[in-house]
């Protein structure tokens, strides 16, 4: 119990400062000609690999860093965001809620929780092969 709770609070920690670059690499970007969607690819792309190696480097105490395993990683992330983009659909074009808040609701509270859930089971499982 003890051990799932460090992973646990370790796989938050590392997603809060995840998070904390995306948001400012993108805002870094935003301040360029960059389009929009190509500074929001690149900030996905920091922010995953920070991800990637706060869990390697801690969570999971992985001190062998490998493409295989990022790439992995990179895909459960995808899918992360994937489900997070599902949420708002099924919100705003399922259930007609258009507003600002249902948008951040749905996207950004439902969205972020089952995606926390989805990325902490594929990382745990998939990328560090963690069972039980």
């Amino acid at each position: 119990m003890r051990t799932r709770r460090r992973e646990v609070l370790g796989f938050l920690g590392v997603g809060g400062v995840a998070y904390a670059a995306d948001l400012a690499v993108f805002l870094l970007l935003r301040r360029t000609a960059l389009d929009p969607l190509a500074a929001k690819a690149l900030s996905f792309l920091a922010g995953c690999t920070v991800a990637y190696l706060g869990n390697a480097l801690g969570t999971y105490r992985r001190r062998a860093l490998d493409l295989r395993r990022y790439a992995i990683f990179f895909g459960v992330n995808l899918a992360g965001a994937a489900v997070q983009v599902a949420c708002l659909g099924v919100s705003r074009h399922g259930l007609g809620l258009t507003s600002p808040l249902a948008d951040t609701v749905s996207g950004l509270g439902i969205g972020m929780v089952l995606a926390t859930f989805l990325r902490f089971w594929g990382t745990r499982t998939l990328v560090f092969g963690v069972r039980g």
